[in-house]
């Protein structure tokens, strides 16, 4: 019997059972690591055509056994206190069909929002206070995570209502903190749903918060107040102080505006010719809901599914054969992923040519082979290109035994959590393993060379030509082989050429933290350079036998300084630190404050500026008087500055939950500000 495929016609009822209980069996295993965050089992389209096939036995035979995933969702098995669900948390049906949703909006108004990919979580308030954060588990039964709440963004400890509330959302990671952590850790998770599901089966609750969790509210299950429409429930979600999933009303819900408003969002996915793509989290579709609440609690329940709750709308993945060319071996911080080039395909409307293939666990689970390799490649939810079969395997799957960048042996390591296979480099010092410090020398604090992320980094460093910081100054010399990368062109290579001229002219302050010392950061650097120009502070630090030779400027220490004199100790980092300064000219800039108006001041800043240039410089401004500007609104905030005071953004609320004043620039320069500003 073929494991992939199964004519459900003219077959017997023992053997229509026998595949429903392999199909139960591959689903659930599948729906258990979804659900816990371990490697994946199968990919997304996968699950979907085995679901899609049990469902059809189901309906051809009248048959449905006990434990099948149609009529029954399966529990994750997160660590902690199970405890049922005052409201059962049923899933919703769903469609790749836009007729589909016609059909079931009935011609009744309607709200479109995003189906987020993460982790549900239902949050309930009493007294104007959390009580509860549980997990979504089998639709009726969680676990407790209250301990962890503190440490997921966008679950507030209070709110202005002293009623019962109960509110379920999705735990999600962004993109760009999947990557970092990633990058950071070096830990093996194969998308970000994994690793926010994984994430809340930790223990240190300090771990958690620096995964960066962001819980977003997508339907208010209760309240005590009398709220007749889904809009004005989420409108009243975000009067509580929470953003809740962005959304978009349909008053006419025909094919023809739900087909505009389907593309309207898809292109916040995928981007468009002209923009990029502007959803930072991950999604795996979209929802529909009928604006009349208290029609849509009227349903049946059929399966796990309540009818009117809502409909799950899934985008139809186009698919593709094509022939495998290569497997390329692609490192990045301690891992080295293989990654698979093809002959190239059209799909979604662009070219695909690479996937990556994750790790050697995924590898294996695909039967990958070698070249002439015969794959078929969607681009998952129209984003991310990936093989979900294999149609005609030749050769075997060639495993590097020396890393690619530096030559060093590599060696298989398993995961003991997830059992997933990935393979490494040795090399402690191998460039690859230095990703993130190369990000950071780049960055806009750095060297603010434009045009290189972290991603081209990456490249770079597996064609072996960043080795060290001064080798990105000498990415000039292979300008044309970047103008012929996949991805670049003329224009790429020339604007990346031109960033690296204009990172030539440097400051003194962006240089020092552009050189990743640990434990100094920008504030540490302004600082020593208030103090001592570079060039007296590079030589102090490299020749003193003294650790603690800064500890006597303020903010500085015994820790901070033996870190300093440590790390220019280092004859290599020493070295490298000379040979930049030969490659590039450095301003010795004041970077001594200048005033003490914002003297144990620590603000935030967001939104546009008008009387300031631009952000930087006001940020340079508060600098020079003293004060302090982080990114992130926390108990150690003193000021949020933001002209539009009264918006709802995700900062705005944050402040209001910690009781910290929001001030506008006027405010601000009222009270600190220069009388000539």
């Amino acid at each position: 019997m073929d494991n992939n495929s199964f004519n459900a016609n003219n077959i017997s009822s023992t053997d229509a059972t026998e595949r429903m209980k392999e199909l139960i069996s591959r689903l659930r295993a599948a729906s258990e690591a979804y659900y816990n965050g371990r490697g994946e089992a199968m990919s997304d389209y996968e699950w979907d055509r085995l679901f899609d096939e049990l469902k059809h036995l189901e309906d051809e035979t009248g048959t449905v056994l006990p434990e099948s995933p149609t009529h029954n969702v399966q529990a994750d098995t997160t660590a902690g206190k199970k405890e049922a669900h005052e409201y059962p948390a049923l899933s919703l049906a769903k469609t790749k069909n836009p007729a589909e949703l016609v059909k079931w909006a009935g011609g009744r108004p309607i709200w479109l929002s995003w189906k987020l990919d993460g982790l549900t979580l239902v949050v309930t308030f009493d007294g104007g206070r959390l009580t509860k954060v549980v997990t979504r588990g089998d639709g009726h039964t969680g676990t407790n995570i209250t301990h962890l709440s503190k440490a997921i963004n966008g679950i507030p400890q209070t709110v202005p209502d002293n009623g019962h509330i109960v509110i379920r959302g999705e735990c999600v990671i962004s993109y760009k903190d999947f990557n970092d952590f990633i990058l950071e850790s070096g830990d093996d998770y194969a998308n970000p749903r994994n690793l926010a599901s994984g994430s809340l089966t930790l223990k240190d609750i300090d771990e958690v918060r620096r995964r960066h969790l962001t819980w977003i509210p997508f339907t208010l299950v209760h309240t005590d107040k009398d709220i007749d429409t889904w809009g004005a429930r989420m409108d009243y979600i975000e009067k509580l102080g929470m953003k809740a999933v962005d959304r978009e009303y349909i008053i006419r819900p025909t094919l023809e505006a739900i087909n505009a408003v389907i593309s309207k969002w898809t292109a916040k996915v995928t981007g468009t010719a002209n923009t990029a793509a502007t959803n930072p989290y991950p999604v795996d579709g979209l929802v529909i809901a009928y604006d009349d609440y208290k029609y849509s609690q009227t349903g049946s329940v059929t399966g796990h599914h309540a009818t009117r709750a809502g409909f799950a709308f899934k985008w139809q993945d186009e698919s593709a054969t094509t022939e495998l060319e290569k497997i390329e071996w692609s490192c990045a911080a301690s891992t080295i992923s293989p990654v698979a080039v093809f002959k190239p395909v059209e799909l979604e409307g662009t070219t695909v040519r690479r996937a990556s293939l994750c790790n050697i666990s995924e590898c294996e689970r695909l039967g990958i082979g070698g070249h002439g390799t015969q794959i078929r490649v969607i681009k998952a939810n129209k984003i991310i290109p990936k093989i979900i079969s294999i149609e005609k395997a030749e050769g075997e799957l060639d495993i590097p035994a020396f890393c690619p960048v530096c030559g060093s042996p590599t060696k298989i390591v398993t995961s003991s959590a997830s059992g997933t296979k990935t393979l490494h480099c040795t090399n402690e010092s191998c460039p690859a393993k230095q990703l993130k410090k190369f990000a950071r020398f780049v960055s806009k604090e750095g060297m603010n060379i434009d045009g290189i992320s972290e991603q081209t980094l990456a490249r770079f460093v597996n064609e072996g030509w960043i080795k060290s910081y001064a080798d990105i100054f000498r990415l000039d010399d292979h300008t044309d082989a970047i103008a012929h990368m996949d991805g670049f062109g003329e224009k790429s290579a020339a604007n990346i050429k031109t960033s690296i001229g204009k990172a030539r002219q440097a400051d003194a302050r962006h240089f020092l933290y552009a050189l990743s010392i640990p434990i100094v950061g920008q504030d540490v650097a302004n600082r020593l350079l208030g103090v001592y120009p570079l060039n007296v502070l590079i030589n102090t630090a490299s020749e003193t036998d003294n650790p603690e030779e800064f500890a006597k400027i303020a903010g500085i220490g015994p820790e901070k300084s033996a870190t300093v004199v440590r790390w220019f100790h280092n004859k290599e980092n020493l070295a490298d630190t000379r040979q930049l300064l030969s490659m590039i000219n450095i301003s010795q800039e004041d970077n001594r404050p200048k005033g003490d108006k914002c003297n144990g001041l620590t603000f935030v800043i967001t939104g546009d500026v008008y009387h300031y240039k631009n952000r930087s410089e006001l940020k340079a401004y508060i600098e020079s008087q003293g004060g302090k500007v982080t990114g992130s609104v926390s108990k150690s905030t003193s000021f949020l500055i933001n002209n539009d005071v009264t918006s709802t953004s995700g900062k705005n609320m944050k402040a209001r939950q910690l009781g910290i004043p929001v001030i506008s620039e006027d405010e601000f320069i009222e009270r600190y500000g220069n009388n000539g500003q």
